[in-house]
């Protein structure tokens, strides 16, 4: 077990790690939060839909009731980093849409991770959690990814289909289109447990009213009124409500998806290498079923489809 470090100690990792502050903090739940960080330095030039790092010190604090860490000695005194897609503010308090470039801060849309599936315990969000307005943490300098509108056309039809806070970088994406005044019918989707989850509800139900060609679907699955009939991203699909939603059939030569949050969700296959067949995992995912009706998901930045997506777990 690793021994306590000084107060002094603390200070001074803190002063050589930490390059950015957290200006605005809005929990939507306890376990959901919404934060907004300002770097030291200026925001590098990068494309809506991509991700950074964040990190804290092994020597913060955690919340408690979250699964316990046993560190080795020397890991309390390293950085503890981990990849967040960006998310981005839509519109600004006067109710028009922000204007680019204008923000000195990045957006981002976490969720407490208290226990996890592999055992070992949740390293980051426990810590990030416990941090507060004015209070320092670590933001990576290189803004990467290739979950972005390349390749979108202003008339095409795009999809952001979600589950939990894999609808950030969906909102990123969808200010961009908004701003520069997209044609094409936008519709988001996002599933979670109950509508507590929906972080950016109201936002979105808003800007389904300020733009005609933008409409959101909110999907609950523990909700008492959802519970007996949950409808997932896959059912939205396979059911045919989001073709009804649309107007129309889903035509692969004119329409993006764009896909973010659970893996059973998005369902990525695996490709034998030399012969090519793929694997689909089960259940069904949304690629898989996507594909069957003539959609391609990306295979890498080389190899772009009409499906794109970012697995968040």
């Amino acid at each position: 077990m690793a021994e306590p470090l000084t107060p002094g100690q603390v200070a001074e990792l803190r002063k050589k790690h930490y390059n950015a502050t957290l200006i605005a903090l809005r929990k939507p739940n306890p376990e959901l939060a919404i934060l907004r960080i300002q770097p030291d330095y200026p925001i590098p030039e990068h494309k809506p839909g991509q991700y950074t790092t964040l990190g804290l010190g092994g020597w913060e604090p955690r919340m408690p009731g979250c699964q316990e860490e046993d560190l080795k000695p020397g890991e309390e005194s390293k950085l503890i980093r981990r990849s967040y897609s960006i998310s981005h503010p839509i519109l600004s308090d006067a109710g028009q849409l922000v204007v680019p470039g204008s923000l000195p801060w990045l957006e981002f849309y976490i969720v407490l991770v208290r226990q996890s599936e592999t055992g070992k315990p949740p390293a980051l969000t426990p810590r990030l959690f416990m941090v507060r307005e004015g209070e320092r943490l670590y933001m990576g300098e290189k803004i990467t990814g290739y979950f972005t509108l390349d390749g979108v056309q202003p008339d095409d039809t795009v999809l952001f289909l979600s589950t939990g806070t894999g609808e950030a970088p969906h909102n990123y994406l969808l200010w961009e289109l908004l701003s520069r005044g997209h044609r094409g019918k936008i519709l988001g989707a996002c599933c979670v447990r109950y509508r507590r989850d929906l972080g950016y509800l109201d936002l979105h139900l808003r800007l389904a009213r300020q733009f005609p060609n933008y409409q959101y679907l909110a999907l609950t699955t523990r909700e008492a009124d959802t519970v007996k009939h949950k409808v997932y991203i896959q059912d939205l699909i396979t059911s045919g409500q989001l073709e009804e939603r649309l107007g129309g059939t889903l035509d692969p030569r004119r329409c993006h998806v764009f896909l973010c949050g659970n893996p059973k969700m998005i369902g990525v296959p695996i490709i034998d290498r030399a012969t090519g067949t793929k694997s689909y995992p089960q259940p069904q995912g949304v690629i898989e079923i996507l594909e069957g009706r003539g959609f391609r998901a990306d295979q890498g930045s080389k190899q772009r489809g009409n499906i794109h997506f970012e697995e968040y777990w």
